[in-house]
């Protein structure tokens, strides 16, 4: 009842029909090059190089910062304590 009727497959002809031989062009691209994008990419690299730097920077110099006040701070409970 719920079985679909498939429709009857043609058999293929008995004759052989010669193949035609034809050259075709290439396709051409999809969509555009990505040429256009290279400037821009290369900018947000090295934005991004240069940004890593500065927070490397800033990270370096709180923990020297941190280092000199533990040191400063060491040195004046010694005086005060002698």
């Amino acid at each position: 009842m719920f079985r679909p009727k498939l429709p009857d497959v043609p058999t293929p002809p008995s004759t052989l029909i010669p193949q035609q031989h034809c050259q075709r062009s290439p396709a051409p691209a999809a969509g555009r090059s990505l040429s256009p994008y290279a400037g821009p990419v290369a900018a947000v690299l090295v934005g991004g190089v240069v940004l890593t730097a500065l927070l490397a920077a800033v990270a370096i110099t709180a923990v020297s910062v941190a280092i000199t006040a533990v040191v400063l701070r060491s040195l004046l409970n010694n005086a005060n304590r002698h």
